[in-house]
């Protein structure tokens, strides 16, 4: 299908101005765009005012693309409106099904047939978000692009279509979210919250029953995190956490010695069954993943990482209002 040449994009849509779709202004502004907003509230610019104003100093610590401006949006009521003239939009609506569905709808019917449409959507599937579109080119155009909060300084965004997207529209957003800045992760199929949210919600749910349970206090759980193994993760995930625990024989020395741990009642998560298959598919993802480096490299790497992340956070920690403690 004809999509929108990406290098000709100046002006993108907004649909929504919340915090995630006020953080996206913000991004879209930093990167050299003008942008135009919709959304309904009559206090809309007034929030979003306040919210670029206050997102714009560390955007322009990480650096601005050339001609970036604070001043370059518009709000509008009108959705037509908003999105005449843009090469793209970003739907970034409060997490109601029926309220995305209807419109995901509208901007499909209203938006030029060349342009692709992005959403924020932390949970839905666009499969089920598509649902009350009729015409399945105009279906084909929606995609999810998934940031993480706030979207002007997290980088991440998950691409992936749901089963009437066109897969040149998925591949065309991938490129286009990495071609503005962000870290693009191009998800091979759908599911329910995505990886990241997962993941997140994960440890976010054992960490409601150990304080239910009168376990572990809030304190505890996040100094648990940010003083262990929170300092590894900025080099490297889970994942390849525990392949270099596992010394010289990686991820297969951790599960043929340590699998039969994962079915201990530590956590309230059912553990999957550790098959042969299984356990040769994450082997040879970490093996894949650290490429030809030696281990020792490997060690030397997240070691000078993890300095670095400590040397950075307590610079940060003496300017936050209780100092250090």
């Amino acid at each position: 299908m004809h999509l929108r040449d990406m290098t000709t994009i100046d002006t993108v849509a907004c649909v929504g101005a919340g915090t995630i779709g006020g953080g996206w202004v913000a991004y879209f502004l930093a990167r050299g765009l003008a942008v135009r907003v919709w959304d309904p509230s009559p206090d809309a610019a007034d929030r979003l005012r306040r919210l670029i104003d206050n997102a714009w100093p560390a955007l322009t610590e990480l650096g601005l693309a050339e001609g970036a401006d604070l001043d370059a949006w518009t709000v509008h009521t009108d959705l037509a409106e908003a999105l005449d003239g843009v090469g793209f939009v970003q739907e970034s609506a409060p997490e109601d099904l029926d309220m995305k569905r209807q419109l995901l709808a509208d901007i499909a019917r209203a938006a030029p047939s060349d342009i692709v449409i992005g959403s924020s959507t932390s949970g839905y599937s666009m499969t089920e978000m598509a649902a009350a579109v009729q015409d399945d080119a105009q279906a084909a155009r929606l995609v999810v692009g998934h940031p993480f909060n706030p979207p002007y300084l997290i980088p991440l965004v998950e691409v992936v279509g749901g089963d009437r997207t066109d897969g040149a529209v998925t591949e065309w957003a991938a490129s286009w979210y990495d071609a503005i800045g962000k870290s693009v992760i191009r998800m091979d199929r759908e599911v329910p919250g995505f990886i990241a949210n997962r993941l997140q919600e994960a440890l976010w749910r054992e960490a409601l029953h150990m304080v239910q349970n009168g376990e572990a206090t809030v304190e505890q759980i996040d100094r648990s995190i940010t003083e262990g193994p929170g300092l590894r993760w900025p080099l490297q995930g889970p994942m390849l956490t525990f392949h270099l625990a596992g010394g010289e024989g990686g991820m297969a020395h951790m599960l043929d010695h340590f699998g039969p741990s994962l079915l201990s009642p530590w956590t309230r998560l059912e553990a999957p069954e550790l098959t042969p298959r299984l356990r040769d598919t994450v082997v040879a993802g970490c093996e894949e993943a650290v490429g030809e480096r030696s281990f020792d490299e490997r060690v030397r790497a997240r070691d000078a990482a993890i300095v670095a992340v400590r040397e950075a956070v307590d610079d940060i920690r003496v300017t936050l209002p209780g100092g250090a403690g």
